[in-house]
């Protein structure tokens, strides 16, 4: 595929992180500076050759060098260079073998507090009995992350709130919804993880068989009963690179699904990937209604009157009543123990042996 037919949303995995401007805006809102010609910006030779020349050439020397500038700042043309530049880090990023670039040391924090690092891997210096040993200073450096927390709770996060916004709904130009994980400062392998929701009739600009054979593309990602999409990335070192993929991702499948040389129409949809959760719904019978409700009251109340009744005629049991008289004739009936003293001493003993 040559340049002129390259799309200026590059696919090229490696990229810079995007600042939250540029994330909002969805491109860096750059202003193009106008040529002008300066002779100030010209070596020696060049003025002493720019002299020589008369004011037709001086002219036509300017106009060719500004159609030149135009026609490298266009944004086709800076498209072009900047997914060849990429293009050119990704090829050296894979010849350079991985344990030759320098990563740069970072203290591990209460999550990673006691595991091995193999930056920190090595022989360790001979104790002399002037330092507390590593287990104290690791106590005191989480102690010393805990105190720095604690302040930055107290004086640094109320002020917080009054950067607070209101929440506002993604407009319907918006279907797609990143999932960031972080772990607040703390290195985590799962932090640059970028998951990926959106509903296939959200997206604008396809037909009803062109979301068919999106959802043919999708597979296994589709749930048909939500109609929800969702898919992650965490192949690459920062969470910009992982979203970019996602984003050309999508942009990818879209362009197969409006391709209308194959539409899929021979391949069914096959949705035995996703096992629905059965949903146990309260039956109506036990469903509190006011008639319902009207006649439990009316049942406590019959049965109130007939406790009345029979407490009334003297039918009524009352147990502890009862508990009393059996323990009250029990002891009645029970003989009076005598006590008889045990012998002390060597009669005791006599008797033990007889």
């Amino acid at each position: 595929m040559g340049l002129s037919n390259r799309r200026p949303f590059q696919s090229a995995p490696v990229y810079r992180a995007k600042s939250d401007e540029e994330e909002r805006s969805g491109s860096p809102n750059v202003s193009k500076e106008p040529y002008s010609f300066d002779y100030d910006q010209l070596v020696p030779e060049e003025q002493h050759h720019y002299d020589l020349l008369s004011p037709e050439e001086k002219k036509k020397l300017q106009d060719v060098e500004r159609a030149a500038y135009e026609h490298l700042t266009s944004p086709k043309i800076e498209s072009e260079l900047q997914g060849m530049v990429s293009q050119a880090v990704y090829d050296i990023s894979r010849e350079v073998p991985r344990e030759h670039s320098v990563l740069p040391l970072i203290t591990p924090g209460l999550m990673a507090m006691g595991e091995i690092d193999e930056q920190d891997s090595g022989e360790d210096e001979d104790f002399e009995g002037d330092d507390i040993t590593s287990t104290a200073h690791g106590e005191l450096e989480q102690h010393r992350e805990i105190r720095e927390y604690a302040r930055i709770a107290a004086w640094e996060m109320p002020m917080l709130s009054k950067l607070a916004k209101p929440f506002v709904l993604p407009s319907k130009d918006k279907p797609l919804r990143f999932r960031y994980t972080t772990y607040m400062g703390e290195t985590h392998p799962a932090a640059k993880k970028i998951v990926l929701e959106f509903c296939t009739r959200d997206l604008p600009g396809l037909s009803e068989a062109q979301r068919i054979k999106l959802v043919k593309l999708i597979g296994v990602r589709y749930n048909p009963e939500t109609d929800l999409v969702k898919m992650s990335c965490e192949m690459f070192e920062t969470q910009a690179q992982n979203k970019r993929y996602l984003g050309d991702l999508v942009d990818t499948l879209m362009g197969e699904a409006k391709d209308a040389s194959d539409m899929f129409e021979d391949v069914p949809l096959d949705f035995r990937h996703h096992k629905p959760k059965p949903r146990f719904e309260f039956p109506d019978q036990w469903k509190l209604t006011e008639e319902r409700r009207a006649q439990l009251e009316e049942n406590r109340r019959q049965r109130e009157l007939r406790e009345k009744e029979r407490e009334d005629a003297g039918r009524l049991v009352d147990g502890a009543k009862v508990l009393e008289q059996v323990m009250e004739a029990m002891t009645l009936k029970a003989p009076a123990a005598a006590r008889v003293e045990a012998p002390k001493g060597k009669s005791r003993q006599r008797l033990a042996a007889s």
